[in-house]
């Protein structure tokens, strides 16, 4: 599957990917986004319509507010995104969630336990598949847990993995 040109646009900007983050736990309106993210409405309005154009998120229901009807919208797991594969985007994709990563570093709390890792590595084609089909269980797990920011009985984590098979021979 492949994200396409609108697809790395749109996660080449920060606010989209924290916005997909937000939208795995639940399905939000451009004023609930723009108040979590601390964005004006319009703002949050232009970024959600990106993502929607370029098939990350998509419409879950409306609700009226004041007087008016609210679009409501959700993170597609089976969106590009999860499992975009196509060569070209991988290093553009790779640098947006590096970015995204430092933002989040930077609000990690030191006194909690995490895991990280880095590594470069030759392995069996098995042991290989064994650890990708973990890993991406794990992602989809934790996309299932998630509930709706700042609700009662959560904490706040970050996720950031991507795996892939390197070439033997590095490109000249």
């Amino acid at each position: 599957m492949s994200l396409g040109v609108s697809g790395l646009r749109a996660v080449a900007h920060p606010v989209r990917l924290r916005m997909l983050s937000l939208l795995t736990g639940t399905a939000m309106s451009a004023a609930e986004l723009a108040r979590e993210l601390e964005l004006t409405q319009a703002n949050a309005s232009y970024h959600l319509r990106t993502l929607v154009a370029a098939g990350l998120v998509s419409a879950a229901g409306q609700e009226r507010v004041r007087g008016g009807m609210a679009k409501r919208y959700r993170y597609d797991m089976d969106a590009p995104l999860a499992g975009s594969n196509h060569a070209g985007e991988q290093p553009l994709l790779a640098e947006a969630l590096a970015t995204e990563l430092l933002r989040r570093a930077r609000q990690r709390r030191p006194d909690r336990p995490g895991a990280t890792t880095d590594a470069e590595l030759w392995v069996s084609p098995e042991a290989w598949e064994e650890a990708r089909d973990q890993v991406a269980e794990a992602a989809r797990q934790l996309h299932l847990a998630a509930r709706p920011p700042r609700q009662g009985g959560t904490v706040h984590v970050s996720a950031t993995v991507m795996l892939f098979e390197m070439q033997t021979e590095p490109e000249a």
